[in-house]
């Protein structure tokens, strides 16, 4: 499965309990169709001190959501888009719906 949406790209929510809050994509997981974005859904979890973790506690940690869940936001419009390709020689390049430009 070909995946448009890649790690370090800008992404907004658009639905779920986090809806409408944007963020930097962290990790993707293509053959899931999973991705984690940095300060979106987040649980909150128990954990022992350990010689890694010397602090015990609850900490927050961030979730992977399903990729049809986001949508990517356009570098130069600075907008939620659809991503289209184009070959621009022999290299394919995702480009912007709305404004045409290359991501």
């Amino acid at each position: 499965m070909s995946v448009d949406i890649k790690k370090d790209d800008n992404v907004l929510v658009i639905s779920g309990k986090d809806r409408g809050r944007s963020g930097r994509v962290v990790n993707v997981l293509p053959q899931d169709g999973k991705i984690m974005v940095e300060g979106i859904a987040r649980a909150k979890r128990h954990t022992k001190p350990t010689a890694k973790n010397r602090k015990g506690g609850i900490i927050l940690q961030e979730e992977f959501i399903d990729l049809s869940n986001v949508q990517l936001v356009c570098k130069s419009c600075n907008r939620p888009t659809r991503i289209g390709h184009q070959f621009e020689g022999n290299v394919k390049v995702r480009v912007c719906r709305k404004c045409g430009a290359a991501q």
